[in-house]
């Protein structure tokens, strides 16, 4: 049990859309990732996700409709959802999900898709 800065974490990369993995608990992942542009829309059949902005804002669109989140704010996705999500400006995004999770969930072949993550 050490604690976890994540001001450092998010200093040590400069990509987007890359998720890291800063923890783990009960079978769920702790996962950091800056995001920058759009993301692919997409969905997880079997997992519900959670999203939590740290730094900036992001949106995240739905079929219906487009939520934004501002520092801070949270939200979670169930699964089955199709979202996509995206951000103007440079945000800092931290997320739980299953460990099973897969970035582009269904959409696999995705040039997005990260389907091994580093531990930092």
């Amino acid at each position: 049990m050490t604690k976890i800065n994540l001001k450092e974490k998010f200093s040590l990369f400069n990509d987007y859309w890359h998720p890291r993995i800063i923890g783990e608990l009960n079978g769920q992942l702790v996962k950091i990732a800056k995001f920058k542009g759009s993301f692919d829309m997409h969905q997880h059949d079997h997992e519900d996700e959670l999203f939590q902005v740290v730094k900036g804002q992001i949106q995240i669109k739905f079929e219906d409709r487009t939520e934004t989140l501002d520092e801070g704010e949270m939200i979670v996705v169930p699964k089955g959802v199709l979202h996509q999500p995206s951000a103007e400006e440079e945000a800092w995004v931290m997320m739980f999900e299953p460990a099973s999770t897969v970035n582009t969930g269904e959409n696999e072949n995705s040039e997005l898709t990260r389907e091994e993550l580093e531990w930092i």
